[in-house]
């Protein structure tokens, strides 16, 4: 079996803030990046797939497969957006990096077999680099 990892990058905003704590506590948890108007990261998701290297071509992925893949479910809808605003299913969960690493993993994992329709390769790991220090694996 062979690893490959793939890196991409997004830009996006968001608002570090729960509906379930009051105004007080949100700044005491979340501080600077609880901000009203948001702030912005440039993301850098890496996306690390497993397989075997097929034969005829001598590769574990066709990369323009998993580009296509990772462009409709991530770079596509994330791109530019505030996330707390734009990003349906940060309608109800606070725009965290660890919530974010995981609605990455699962959209992703969702829509895996319509583009690998034999489950080759299979997505092992995903990991996103917020900032320099903070860095995210599922």
């Amino acid at each position: 079996m062979i690893d490959l990892t793939r890196r991409y990058q997004f830009s996006a905003s968001h608002r570090l803030h729960s509906d379930l704590l009051s105004e007080e506590a949100n700044r005491e948890l979340y501080g600077k990046c609880n901000n009203p108007y948001g702030h912005g990261h440039n993301y850098e998701v890496e996306v690390t797939v497993s397989g075997p290297v097929d034969e005829r071509t001598g590769r574990v992925v066709d990369i323009a497969d998993l580009d296509e893949l990772v462009r409709r479910q991530i770079t596509g809808p994330f791109e530019h957006r505030n996330l707390n605003e734009e990003v349906p299913e940060f309608q109800r969960l606070v725009p965290t990096t660890e919530n974010l690493s995981v609605i990455i993993d699962k959209r992703l994992r969702e829509a895996w077999l319509t583009a690998f329709p034999e489950n080759q390769p299979v997505l092992k790991r995903v990991r996103i680099n917020e900032t320099a220090r903070n860095i995210f694996e599922i």
